[in-house]
C-alpha cells in the first residue's frame, strides 16, 4: 500500500483556493453566500485546527481522565446544540438531551470497545475519541430531528390529545403515534445513508482509513461496524429523548400543559 501523504502548512493555505472558488461562484451568481461561506470555513479551520492540537497533547498523556474529560465536553457541547435545536422554552430540557446522548453513546461504545475492538487498554485514544465523536455527532442529529418533531406533533396536534385524554388515554397512549414519527424521522438519516453507501458514497472512516494506508477491505469492516453502531445510538437517544419531551408537556394530574 502507497503510505500516507502527510499535508504540510502550504498544503493547508493552498486549500483555502477551494473556498476561494466557491466564493467566486457565489459572486457570479449573486448568490449572496459570501459571508456564510467564509464564516463556515473560518469556524472549520479553527476548530479543526484547535482539536488537532488538543488532541497530540492527549494522545501524547494516554491518560484516561484525559481522555474522558474531552470526551465529557464533547457531549455537553452536542447537548447545548440539540437542545437548542428541539425547543429552547421546555423545563429542564438540557438535562434530558444529555443524560439521553451520553447513555446512548455508552451503551454503544462499551460494546463496540470491549467486544469488537478490545484494544490493549479501554481509553486508548487513537480508538476512544474518534468513535466516541463519530457516534456523538449522529446521536446529536437523531436526537434533533426527533425532539423537534415531537415537540411540533404535540403543539400542532393538541386538541386530539385532549380529546383522546379525556376518553381515559394515558399521556403515553395520547401521544404514542407521534413518538412513533419522531423516532422514524430521527432514525432516517443514517437508514438513508445504509441503503447506498458504496454506491454513490464513500463515508468518512472508510475514505479517512484508505487515505491513511489501511487497505480497501479493513476499512470496509471498520464502517460497517460504526454504521451499525450509529444505527443502536440513534435508536436509543431518540427513544429517550422523546420519552423525556413528552414527559415535558404533562402535569401530575395527566393534563397536557403547552
Amino acid at each position: 500500500m502507497v503510505q500516507l501523504v502527510e499535508l504540510d502548512l502550504i498544503d493547508l493555505a493552498l486549500s483555502l483556493g477551494l473556498i476561494g472558488i466557491a466564493i467566486i461562484i457565489s459572486l457570479w451568481q449573486r448568490l449572496k453566500l459570501e459571508n456564510q461561506v467564509l464564516l463556515s470555513a473560518g469556524r472549520t479551520l479553527l476548530q479543526l485546527l484547535v482539536i488537532g492540537y488538543v488532541l497530540d497533547i492527549v494522545f501524547a498523556l494516554d491518560n484516561w481522565l484525559a481522555v474522558l474529560g474531552i470526551i465529557a465536553v464533547m457531549i455537553s457541547i452536542a447537548a447545548v446544540v440539540a437542545k437548542n435545536r428541539i425547543d429552547n422554552n421546555l423545563p429542564n430540557l438540557l438535562p434530558i438531551v444529555w443524560l439521553s446522548i451520553f447513555a446512548s453513546v455508552a451503551i454503544t461504545l462499551s460494546y463496540v470497545i470491549f467486544i469488537i475492538v478490545q484494544p490493549p487498554n479501554w481509553y486508548t485514544p487513537q480508538y476512544l475519541i474518534p468513535l466516541a465523536g463519530m457516534l456523538m455527532g449522529n446521536a446529536m442529529t437523531g436526537a434533533s430531528l426527533a425532539g423537534d418533531r415531537l415537540v411540533s406533533s404535540i403543539k400542532q396536534n393538541h386538541l386530539e390529545i385532549e380529546t383522546n385524554l379525556s376518553l381515559g388515554a394515558t399521556p403515553k397512549q395520547a401521544i404514542f403515534s407521534y413518538q412513533k414519527a419522531a423516532i422514524f424521522i430521527g432514525l432516517m438519516p443514517i437508514l438513508n445513508n445504509m441503503l447506498v453507501v458504496g454506491l454513490v458514497s464513500f463515508p468518512g472512516m472508510f475514505t479517512g482509513q484508505v487515505l491513511a494506508g489501511a487497505t480497501p477491505l479493513n476499512a470496509a469492516s471498520y464502517q460497517i461496524m460504526i454504521l451499525f453502531a450509529i444505527v443502536l445510538t440513534n435508536l436509543i437517544v431518540t427513544v429517550l429523548v422523546t420519552e423525556g419531551v413528552y414527559r415535558r408537556f404533562f402535569n401530575e394530574s395527566y393534563q397536557l400543559t403547552l
